[in-house]
């Protein structure tokens, strides 16, 4: 009889596409402005149907502790408020929410998240700062038709993207912690604007852009390109003065000039130029400082502006997950051969926690993203054997947790960490609780798969061994095995799994054949 999987961590295709395209939306929430973009996607390109922005200012309500203010929260929900029509066609599938910088450090972020979960009805998920570069390099990358290697810059409202990359392939990826909105608080928190001010602003960029100058440059680029609103904005005021060689290109000397007049507003409240859209004055004296930072560092004669950004990025993100481009897959491929995971056992082990997944799904109300976490977690199993064989589920969680594993956000980091970390020995009720709530209740039950996945390939089979009869109900799991008088690993592990799964107030039975009665 054939497998039912493949042994690898691509997960399966998907459905072909029909004469309907796929509506697909993301939600970018920035450090400045928060982003809704609504596309259809089909053969391989996207139509947009909405797209809307305001400036919330998010990271402006981080008070000395590093806490969001009850205002700034409020502004956050109530463009949140005016997205939510847009997405009442949409499903869930379909729509990613993420959030950048200023969620990334405030340390109240999950009691903001948890309010605004509960406004959209949708997970929202806090990625890394490489992750978010990833994300750009992608829609920048779409949007532009030419080859060659790029230089990516993006200039948000907390954090600055730096990305190197050929086609859609990045070669390096880093995000900074410099933004218009953090440098506006940081060097012009009393509205002064003066030559002082703005070159300590350049300096702080320039410092932050010292530890990737060399290695950037080495590397180096034959188009640098912006996205996002800072540059957009600084070509819009360059060509509206005619200081530009054509529309979208800001040049060294077009710079130069943006800046003397900047300096003749004296005051942010004071800031009007043609061009430039009044919500964004207040913050543009920083975001040209910085961009101002970028030209000196890199050595840069002139940039040229892309619209594609983050929020088209995740898009094209999606529309490529849970298919052989899935980039959480080919993350983990790599992460594997770093720490040479055996790949027979993992193999192994994929292929009964598939076989396990395919009999209680339909009792478990389990999905096809469930599917794809198990089988992930299969693989990754014993990568903290790289480490040391004692507590190695500890090591290989701690890697998945703390590794730059492109394609996944920081709550899907941990939750595939969870896994690992649970896969034997006692059921870390702890870090379970610590799960979003709604993640626990499922990620328990893929958790129970996975550890008797592992139990029943104890022995390190060649290939991986017939399974027991396995039946699924609201408080665990059942077994049916063969009766034998004498102690066999199966059954000895089995007895020691029962307890483990006792103690964390979940159940694993077991029906000898030929008996109906359960110890």
């Amino acid at each position: 009889m054939p497998k039912d999987i493949s042994p690898s961590l691509t997960p399966p295709a998907s459905e072909p596409e029909g004469a309907t395209p796929q509506r697909l939306a993301a939600i970018d929430l920035g450090s400045n402005s928060f982003h809704l973009l609504v596309a259809n996607y089909q053969n391989e390109r996207l139509q947009v149907v909405a797209r809307l922005g305001e400036k919330v200012q998010l990271a402006a309500g981080l008070d000395e502790d590093g806490r969001l203010n009850e205002a700034a929260m409020q502004r956050a929900l109530d463009c949140l408020s005016r997205f939510a029509p847009f997405l009442s066609d949409i499903e869930s599938a379909n729509l990613r929410v993420v959030g950048t910088n200023a969620l990334r450090d405030a340390r109240n972020s999950q009691a903001f998240i948890e309010r605004a979960e509960a406004q959209l009805g949708h997970a929202i998920e806090i990625i890394a700062g490489r992750e978010e570069a990833r994300l750009i390099y992608l829609g920048a990358a779409h949007a532009l038709a030419e080859n060659g290697r790029r230089l990516i810059v993006d200039i948000g409202g907390g954090s600055t993207e730096f990305i190197i990359g050929e086609a859609f392939e990045p070669k390096a990826l880093e995000s900074l912690r410099m933004g218009c909105v953090t440098f506006t608080s940081r060097f012009f928190a009393d509205g002064e604007l003066n030559e002082k001010r703005l070159r300590r602003a350049e300096l702080a960029a320039l410092s932050e852009l010292a530890n990737i100058q060399r290695p950037y440059q080495r590397l180096g680029w034959d188009d640098p390109v912006g996205s996002s609103g800072t540059i957009k904005a600084a070509a819009s005021v360059l060509l509206a003065y005619g200081d530009t060689p054509s529309e979208g290109v800001i040049t060294r000397s077009g710079l130069k000039k943006l800046r003397e007049r900047l300096l003749k507003c004296k005051h942010l409240d004071k800031v009007e130029l043609d061009g430039l859209k009044p919500d964004r004055a207040r913050v543009f004296p920083a975001g040209i400082a910085i961009l101002g930072a970028i030209f000196e560092a890199f050595e840069l004669e002139q940039m040229r502006f892309a619209d594609g950004a983050l929020r088209e990025g995740v898009l094209y993100d999606m529309a490529g997950r849970n298919s052989a481009e899935d980039t959480r897959s080919k993350s983990l491929e790599a992460l594997k051969r770093t720490y040479d995971v055996d790949t027979r056992q993992a193999d192994n082990v994929a292929d009964t926690a598939k076989r396990l997944f395919q009999q209680v799904k339909r009792a478990w109300a389990l999905t096809r993203e469930h599917d794809h976490y198990l089988q992930w977690a299969s693989h990754m199993h014993e990568i903290g054997l790289a480490i040391s064989h004692s507590q190695f589920h500890r090591h290989g969680a701690y890697l998945l947790e703390h590794s730059d594993l492109a394609g996944f956000s920081r709550p899907e980091q941990h939750q595939l960490a969870f896994l690992v970390r649970a896969h034997r020995r006692k059921f870390p009720l702890k870090e379970w609780q610590a799960l979003p709530k709604s993640q626990q209740p499922h990620t328990a039950k893929l958790a129970q798969l996975l550890r008797l996945a592992v139990l029943l390939n104890h022995s390190r089979p060649e290939n991986a061994p017939a399974l027991p009869e396995i039946s699924a109900s609201a408080t665990g799991l059942t077994l049916t095995l063969p009766v034998s008088e004498e102690p066999t690993l199966l059954s000895t592990d089995i007895e020691q799994e029962q307890a483990y799964m006792a103690a964390a107030g979940l159940t694993l039975n077991v029906v000898l054949e030929n008996d109906t009665t359960t110890p």
